[in-house]
């Protein structure tokens, strides 16, 4: 029997069209996870207000913004952030990284004990620390340089530490880098021992590139800075170490463009009877090795040891940006040491008004939509056991 030539025509259309089907399920089956992985964000943790460093103005993303920019274009993904304040410390480290809203944060001090063995962490791609500010044509070289010469000094700082014994270097004790620059523009100190990457921020931006900045290295005022991922992120780690060095002239660049301090450090010996703390991303000071402990005057009993080391945890990993490492601290005013020579009985009720409302006129945050109440009791124990009546 002969076949219809339009039987024959829907036969072969559909025969075409089965395999025309077959081979796109073939090439999506092939090219799918490749497509899926390049569609994946590389996630970005990141302080929205904290130039040079970072920002979420896209005219000036920032220094670390930049560098994860570049990484991500370079892994073949798109970016995206995740904003947090970084002056919460390491409570910033666990709610963003190890707390899974982002793949990588960029610029924290690559060192094994920073955040134990939950953060793993990138090769090398700057070094950052403190630096010496001063008028241009003005060599200062190393500590000596400074002598005669008024510096201002960020409190519980290495470079405060460092220069504490020296009695023919006068200090002049600020609370911040922008304080520091302030000073010595305005002529209170001779040179600022202060922050490096802030002051050469400011140097750019707002004092039209009038001073010359010096790099430090020793015990305390400078590391190697690296990109930080969670411990289960070592392959994406991997993939990040074999692009570094292609980026390397990149990050120059944006160095560059963001005012950081270059060039040979000035070096300083080690810092007697002081070890080094992390206090945040990118950032580290020194503190008094010797604490004597106090008793609990005032309280019911003693706090237990398991709550003073908690309390003591939270404290150096957000508090200690302002109030110094196991609040040990110069400045009278904000020495946590001195609540209960200033309050007496009303010392907790003054510790729970303030750390749950802040004190915003001077800088202090609210921190009750930041930790629960127990964890200010663990705080609190902690500071029962470094009161003294003075700081002397």
């Amino acid at each position: 029997m002969r076949a219809n030539h339009s039987d024959i025509g829907v036969s072969r259309h559909r025969s075409i069209s089965a395999l025309l089907a077959c081979a796109a399920a073939a090439l999506i089956v092939q090219t799918s996870p490749l497509h899926a992985d390049e569609a994946q964000p590389f996630r970005l943790c990141a302080d929205p207000t904290n130039l040079p460093f970072s920002s979420d103005s896209p005219s000036q993303p920032g220094f670390y913004v930049e560098i994860g920019q570049a990484l991500a274009q370079a892994l073949g993904r798109p970016v995206a952030y995740d904003w947090y304040k970084s002056y919460f410390g390491k409570r910033t480290v666990r709610v963003t990284l190890l707390g899974k809203q982002c793949d990588a944060m960029i610029g924290l001090p690559r060192s094994e004990d920073f955040m134990g063995p939950a953060v793993i962490f990138s090769n090398t791609f700057a070094k950052e620390g403190y630096a010496l500010v001063a008028a241009k044509g003005q060599a200062v070289g190393g500590i000596d340089g400074l002598r005669g010469k008024r510096v201002a000094v960020q409190f519980a700082s290495t470079p405060q530490n460092l220069l504490a014994s020296r009695d023919d270097i006068q200090k002049v004790t600020v609370l911040s880098p922008e304080e520091g620059m302030q000073a010595l523009d305005q002529g209170r100190a001779d040179v600022a021992f202060i922050w490096g990457p802030v002051a050469g921020w400011l140097n750019k931006t707002s004092y039209n590139d009038r001073y010359q900045i010096e790099l430090t290295e020793g015990e305390g005022l400078s590391w190697d800075t690296a990109i930080g991922f969670a411990k289960t992120s070592t392959e994406l780690r991997d993939r990040v170490d074999a692009v570094l060095p292609q980026l390397q002239g990149k990050i120059g660049e944006l160095a560059v463009k963001y005012g950081l301090p270059t060039g040979a450090p000035a070096r300083f010996g080690a810092v007697p009877a002081v070890a080094t703390t992390g206090t945040g991303t990118g950032a580290a000071v020194t503190q008094v090795a010797n604490v004597v402990a106090t008793e609990t005057k005032g309280d019911a009993a003693a706090p237990g040891a398991e709550a003073v080391g908690a309390g003591k945890e939270i404290f150096n990993g957000t508090c200690a940006h302002c109030h110094g490492p196991d609040a040990i601290q110069s400045e009278r005013k904000i020495d946590l040491r001195l609540l209960r020579h200033r309050y007496g009985d009303e010392m907790r009720e003054k510790f729970w008004t303030t750390v749950h409302e802040g004190r915003p006129t001077k800088g202090m945050p609210a921190w009750k939509e930041v930790y629960t109440d127990e964890q200010f009791d663990s705080i609190y124990a902690f500071l029962l056991t470094v009161q003294s009546e003075s700081n002397d």
